[in-house]
Order: structure tokens, then sequence, then C-alpha cells
């Protein structure tokens, strides 16, 4: 009896290694980086048409400006066809190959050196992982974040006033050249806040919803869990960044004399004006934007890491 006990135990050890083995493998640094460019190809339109209705609105004031997602298409659409919707994708997949290559690169590499096979790393960790990864992705893609904006923005100006760069690296080398090397890094600070932000609040709660899906409610790793997981963490991203992004907004476009004493100063007069809703003003639109993004960007890279495991036979 003892014998046929210990015949069992030897026969269920091997059964139970591949699970554990699974959760060390070490994935390529460019995952996530891939993964992101193939979702902002998809994703790029929903980009596009949030920041040319912003800046047609807020800029141009033009009398009959779009005022919706739908009549910002039908406007890009008319002027520039099909291919104008994806103006500025060059810009959009150099910043997903240097900012999201960059955060999702560390944050993996970061969460496998922590890791062990009896306590995975928790929530603060995965944050404090995640807000340093963030932080060094905004500094690697902010070239990258600066040409996006530029080339996206050409769509909302008149014909005469488009700067009119042929791709990404069209636009940095005229950017260096007519305004010099600085250019490249204008806003970084405010950049790379908002991707630790945004790192944090996607990737760390992406891992801690999809463990919760695996572990509490019982769900296999399969497509579901990543949707379920990846819808989450959009929207706990969408809302973690949107008072950022309402800031921004404000500050930027606020009048010499609004802006005299200071950020503080104006905040109070838009709290006493608003009350505390002003934080998630426009939080519809960004989760639209940022909500498929997150899907596809998390399902892509689950689709990557299970090519990866067939190809190595995992």
């Amino acid at each position: 009896m003892a014998a046929a006990a210990g015949n069992v135990k030897t026969e269920e050890a091997p059964a139970q290694r591949p699970a554990s083995a699974a959760k060390k493998i070490h994935y390529p640094f460019w995952f996530g980086g891939s993964a992101s460019c193939f979702a902002a190809g998809v994703t790029h339109p929903l980009d596009l048409g949030k920041l040319v209705r912003a800046l047609v609105r807020l800029q141009t004031r033009a009398p009959g400006a779009p005022k919706t997602m739908l009549g910002t298409f039908v406007h890009v659409f008319k002027n520039d066809g099909f291919l104008g919707l994806y103006s500025g994708l060059s810009a959009s997949i150099l910043r997903q190959m240097t900012y999201s290559t960059t955060r999702f690169g560390v944050y993996e590499e970061l969460k496998s050196y922590f890791a062990s096979s009896s306590s995975p790393p928790g929530l603060p960790t995965l944050i404090g992982m995640a807000c340093f990864s963030g932080f060094l992705g905004g500094l690697a893609g902010n070239p990258a974040d600066v040409m996006n904006v530029r080339m996206q923005s050409d769509a909302a100006l008149p014909p005469e006033k488009r700067r009119n760069y042929k791709n990404a690296f069209h636009g940095l080398a005229r950017m260096v050249r007519e305004e010099g090397p600085g250019s490249l890094f204008r806003g970084v600070w405010p950049n790379s806040t908002r991707a630790v932000l945004m790192t944090a609040s996607q990737l760390a709660s992406y891992d801690t919803f999809k463990r919760f899906c695996i572990d509490v409610v019982g769900m296999s790793d399969n497509l579901t869990t990543h949707f379920t997981a990846s819808f989450l963490a959009g929207f706990v991203a969408t809302t973690v960044c949107s008072p950022v992004d309402v800031i921004k907004t404000r500050v930027m476009s606020a009048s010499p004399a609004e802006s005299h004493d200071g950020l503080m100063s104006l905040l109070r007069d838009i709290y006493r004006k608003e009350g505390v809703t002003w934080v998630f003003r426009g939080w519809v639109p960004s989760f639209i934007r940022l909500g498929p993004h997150t899907i596809a960007t998390f399902l892509f890279l689950e689709e990557h890491k299970k090519i990866y495991r067939l190809i190595k036979g995992l």
C-alpha cells in the first residue's frame, strides 16, 4: 500500500510541472510593442476622430465643424478619402514601437524577475513596476508622440497651413532641422507622468483582473478571460487618466486671466463652477478611444504568447 501510494505521488508530480513551468516562460521583450502596433492599426481612426474633433472645435471654431465622432469621420472622409482616417498612422506605429515596447518590455522583465512559483507579485508590487516602466516608456516614446499629434492635427488644418509630413521619419528629420533636437522632447514631463498613470492602471489592473478571473471565478485562460480582463483594464485606465486629460485640456485652453494665478487657482475656480463632475467630463469619448485599444492590445499580446508557446513546443 505504501509503495502504491508512493507511486501515485511520483506520477502526479510530472503532471503538475508543465503548469508551473508555463508561468516561468520568458517571452521576447518586443511582444508588447508588436501587439500595440497591431492594436494601433485597428483603432487608429478612433484616435484621429477624437483629436480632429477637439482641434476643429477648440482651435478653428469653423461654423460647420463636426460635433460628433460620426460627423468627424464623415468630414475627414469627404475631404481626404478613406486613407484620411489613417492620417499619421506611421507616427502612431512608431510611437507604439518606442513607447509601448519599452513599457511592456520593462514591465514583463521586472515581473519575471520578482515572480516566484509560490507567490506571484501582489497588486502594490505590480503598480510599482508598472509606474517605473511607464516613466521609461514616456521618455522613449516622446518624439514619436509629438510627431503623432502633429500628423493627426494636419487633418484639422486648412490645406495651406498643413505641415504635410510624408511619414514619421520625414517629420522627425524636419523637426530637428527646423526647430532643433529639443523639439523632440516637447512636453516630455507631462507626457511621462501620463504614461506612468496609464501603464499602472492598464498593465497592473489587467494582470490583477486576469488572475481574479482564473483563480477566484474559475474561468479558463482563454479568449473570454482575456477579453473580460482587458475590458475592465480599459475601464480602469480611462477612469484614472480622465482627470489628467481634463486638467491638461483646461490648462491649455485657459485664458491669460484664468491662468494668471496658477494651476491650483484655476482648479478651484473650475470646482466652484462645476463641482466634482468636471473630473470625468469627456469620459465616454475617452473610453471609446482607449477601451478598444486596450482590449485589442491585450488580445494581440496573448495571441503572441500562444503562438510562441506553440512554436517552442511549450
